[in-house]
């Protein structure tokens, strides 16, 4: 991927070329096969993703219940975050929609840039920040839904 192609993605927007520089060394290229298991939900957290192209689905798996959609991720979008929080493994699974493309950094080298460049690494974490909250927002709705329709379905019985 290009300096200038990671650039354009919003978790690099706006960032001096020497700092994307930087990244771009630490980043990797993955291929993600579709309806690959990118990493399951309990898996020991060791990625921060960036998709480049294509869907991935983040599922969450209550232990005394069915999966449940959390999100999609699109091109641009960031998952598995639980890695750059330093968390010990995932809340959540994450599946290739179909053929994906994305860039990813281990949680222990990208904590290590941001103590290296903090200026960086302080846009980084504020950025990842508003990524968490959007997420944590979005499956808070999708709850206080699926309560909606389970306490409909007993009321109409």
């Amino acid at each position: 991927m290009t300096r200038e192609a990671m650039r354009s993605l919003p978790l690099f927007q706006g960032l001096a070329r020497d700092d994307v520089e930087v990244l771009a060394r630490s980043f990797r290229r993955e291929f993600l096969p579709a309806d690959a298991a990118i990493f399951g939900q309990g898996d020991r957290a060791e990625k921060l993703y960036v998709l480049i192209s294509g869907r991935v689905a983040i599922r969450f798996k209550p232990y005394d219940g069915d999966i449940l959609p959390v999100t999609e991720v699109g091109p641009g979008g960031v998952f598995g975050w639980s890695a750059a929080l330093n968390r010990p493994c995932y809340t959540s699974c994450a599946v290739a929609l179909g053929d994906c493309e994305a860039i990813s950094i281990s949680g222990e080298e990208l904590r290590r840039l941001c103590k290296a460049y903090p200026r960086t690494g302080v846009v980084i974490l504020e950025r990842l920040a508003g990524v968490i909250a959007e997420r944590v927002n979005s499956t808070h709705a999708k709850v206080v839904d699926m309560l909606q329709q389970g306490m409909q379905s007993v009321t109409n019985r």
